[in-house]
C-alpha cells in the first residue's frame, strides 16, 4: 500500500482520523499522533524528531503538510509572531528537511483555512489579509522546490457555518466532510486512487461520529 505523512497544526488534527479511516484499506497513513505541528519553526526543530519516534518510513509517497495559523498570530496588537522572510526562509528549510528524510515523497503544501476573526477576543488575533499573504509566500516559496499544493484556504472562505467550532477548526461533522474530504480529494490523485470507490466506507463512517471527530 502507498504511504502517507500528515504533518500540520490543529487544523490537521481535526482531520487526520477521518483521512486514517478512509484511506485504511489503499494507503497507511502516519502521523505524529496528537502533536500540534504549531509554527513552521516548530515543524522545523522537529520533524526529524518525528520520524524517529513515529519510526516512520523513509519510502514515504507523499507528505502532506501545513504552517501558517500560528506563524500569523498576533498578540497583544503586535506584529504576527513570523516575519514574513523568516516564514519564507523557514518553509524552504522544512521543504529540504523533508526531501532528505523522505527522498521520494511528493509534497503537497495545504494552505491555511480562513478564520472566523470577528469571534476572536482578548489579547490573541487573527486576520485573514495575513493569512492570504502568508499563504502567498508559501506558493512563491515552495512552488520552485516542486511542492504542490491542497488550497485549503479557497475551500473554507465561504464555509457554511456549520462547518466551525470555534473561530479556527473545524471539528464538526459538516467541517470534516469539507475539509476532510479536500483533503482525502488531493490524497487520492496523488496516489492514483479513484475518489469514488471509497464513497460507501465514507458513508458509513458519518454514521458514527465519534469515529472520525478529531481533536
Amino acid at each position: 500500500m502507498k504511504k502517507i505523512l500528515l504533518l500540520g497544526d490543529s487544523i490537521r488534527l481535526g482531520y487526520e482520523r477521518y483521512v486514517g479511516e478512509i484511506l485504511q484499506d489503499v494507503a497507511t497513513v502516519y502521523t505524529p499522533g496528537d502533536v500540534n505541528g504549531g509554527m513552521a519553526q516548530f515543524m522545523l526543530r522537529w520533524v526529524h524528531e518525528w520520524k524517529r519516534r513515529g519510526n516512520f518510513p523513509d519510502d514515504m509517497d507523499v507528505v502532506h503538510w501545513n504552517a501558517g495559523l500560528w506563524d500569523v498570530l498576533r498578540i497583544c496588537g503586535d506584529e504576527p509572531l513570523t516575519p514574513p522572510e523568516f516564514y519564507a526562509d523557514t518553509l524552504r528549510r522544512i521543504s529540504q528537511r523533508l526531501r532528505l528524510i523522505f527522498p521520494k515523497a511528493k509534497q503537497v503544501f495545504a494552505l491555511s483555512t480562513w478564520v472566523q476573526e470577528d469571534m476572536y477576543r482578548g489579547d490573541y488575533q487573527r486576520f485573514n489579509s495575513d493569512i492570504q499573504a502568508f499563504n502567498e509566500i508559501a506558493v512563491n516559496t515552495l512552488s520552485p522546490l516542486g511542492v504542490e499544493f491542497d488550497d485549503l484556504y479557497t475551500l473554507t472562505v465561504k464555509a457554511p457555518k456549520a462547518c466551525w467550532s470555534d473561530m479556527t477548526h473545524f471539528n464538526t461533522i459538516e467541517g470534516i466532510r469539507l475539509v476532510g474530504g479536500q483533503v482525502v480529494d488531493c490524497l487520492c490523485a496523488h496516489i492514483g486512487v479513484d475518489r469514488a470507490s471509497l464513497a460507501d466506507r465514507e458513508a458509513k463512517l458519518f454514521e458514527i461520529p465519534e469515529a472520525i471527530l478529531g481533536n
